[in-house]
């Protein structure tokens, strides 16, 4: 395994290109239950039949964890975004379309997004009350068991060179369960990234091609949110708290 070609580089990960293959090489330190688990997604979500870059090999480079999958040829929507904005909003379509192509999946063998919603909530900090909400917030939205990509955003889908095919990258944070969980995320993935007329304009597609309630998903958003906040991005977390302060006290 040659690591020459850098493609991307994330919090704790660089991400290299090797021929066909993507290799994620994992600093020192970090988890290896982790490393193993976003391995076993991958092989999981593989049987579903969504179109995603296989996983190859599990191995250690120079003392490091890594995940060696297939490369998947092409370019992310948020380059063709980026290189051609009168596009924007029909990259955004083809966007939408491929979340409910892999919401329309299921993995059965996944964790539960509910349960890990409810230990995140656990680590996020807050007080007593708060968390006794957003708990109970949690408790009583409907069980689904949706395949959910916990970070579907524009950098992680790869549309191919002929614009036929895509391939959905980065599979450490999926679960099974609510489909709209999984949309209120990307939702505040987009404000996140300071695309807010974007996160309008997502949120109105999906809503509409799932015939999903606007208020619905909105309802998930002090949840995912809160989820979001132990990511541990201090940048983030003043945001993110605006967020989980929607919450309505009765």
């Amino acid at each position: 395994m040659k690591l020459e070609k850098v493609i991307a580089v994330r919090t704790s990960k660089t991400i290299y290109r090797d021929g066909k293959y993507a290799i994620k090489v994992f600093d020192e330190g970090y988890s290896k239950a982790d490393i193993l688990n976003e391995a076993l997604n991958i092989a999981r979500v593989e049987e579903t039949g969504l179109s995603i870059p296989g996983v190859e090999e599990v191995t250690k480079i120079d003392g490091k964890w890594a995940i060696v999958t297939d490369y998947a040829e092409g370019k992310t929507i948020a380059q063709l975004m980026a290189e051609d904005p009168d596009k924007k909003d029909e990259y955004l379509e083809r966007f939408v379309d491929i979340q409910l192509e892999m919401h329309a999946k299921s993995a059965p063998m996944l964790n539960k997004l509910k349960d890990k919603m409810k230990r995140k909530i656990s680590q996020t900090g807050l007080d007593a009350t708060t968390r006794y909400e957003l708990d109970s917030r949690l408790e009583s939205m409907p069980k689904h068991n949706k395949l959910c990509h916990g970070d579907f955003n524009p950098t992680n889908v790869v549309i191919s060179k002929d614009g036929e095919s895509y391939s959905i990258l980065d599979w450490a944070h999926a679960t099974q369960g609510n489909a709209s969980a999984d949309a209120a995320r990307t939702y505040l993935l987009f404000w996140l990234s300071g695309d807010i007329d974007s996160a309008e304009k997502y949120l109105n597609l999906f809503c509409k091609k799932s015939d999903t309630a606007k208020q619905y998903v909105q309802k998930w958003l002090p949840i995912v949110a809160a989820s979001q906040s132990v990511k541990g991005k201090p940048e983030e977390k003043e945001f993110l708290m605006h967020w989980v302060n929607v919450v309505e006290y009765e």
